[in-house]
């Protein structure tokens, strides 16, 4: 995946201006290959505390396992090295009707109890100077799920991000999910699904444009 650390940049510091942004500290304490490690030894702590005899071949290697996943894959989005290039374009044709791309899939982690977040996302904007390629929408979608998140901030981030890269107010998003907080432990409600938006622009105070993104 093609990146640009400038523009996450931006971004980062937009939705940090904003209030929203993820709570980080030291982010770039550790280089890629220190967190590996450090990561690894501390979760070999813990199964060690659980009991676990890490001297069996089938969890010997779990804790450097457990590393790989949290910094490579389910929480790259914690860095802004890793944030998506966006393919832009000027709007010379003079789009001006919703652009919208429902069913994108979200699959994030309960910052509360390192559970499974799983659903999907709703995102729409009504082009003004620029759109954006539409699969650009859904790597800022994954971009920002890929971190500890709570559904309510994951969704004001993506709507903040795009709001900012398209130059328009126009945005809304809408994420429908369960979590695994929720269903596998706790109350242990297995049918429950949150659904979280964030309007803006013509979505939030013009009821038709706001109608159509929800009925759509």
């Amino acid at each position: 995946m093609k990146t640009d650390k400038e523009l996450g940049e931006k971004v980062h510091k937009h939705l940090y201006e904003l209030g929203i942004e993820t709570p980080t500290n030291n982010i770039d304490k550790y280089n890629k290959i220190e967190k590996l490690e450090l990561i690894a030894e501390a979760h070999k702590d813990i199964m060690q505390l659980l009991g676990l005899n890490l001297q069996d071949d089938s969890l010997k290697d779990t804790p450097s396992r457990v590393a790989k996943m949290y910094v490579n894959e389910i929480f790259e989005g914690l860095s802004y090295d890793n944030f998506p290039r966006m393919q832009d374009m000027k709007n010379k044709f003079h789009a001006d009707e919703m652009v919208i791309e429902d069913g994108i899939d979200v699959s994030s982690t309960c910052e509360h109890h390192f559970q499974n977040i799983e659903g999907t996302a709703k995102v729409a904007y009504i082009p003004g100077k620029k759109v954006l390629g539409l699969s650009k929408l859904n790597r800022i979608v994954r971009f920002y799920s890929k971190r500890p998140q709570i559904q309510e901030r994951l969704t004001l981030q993506i709507q903040a991000a795009l709001s900012f890269i398209l130059e328009t107010d126009d945005v809304a998003v809408e994420i429908k999910a369960v979590h695994h907080c929720v269903k596998s432990r706790g109350i242990e409600d297995k049918n429950c699904i949150t659904t979280t938006r964030k309007l803006g622009g013509c979505f939030k105070k013009e009821a038709e444009a706001r109608a159509e993104f929800l009925n759509s």
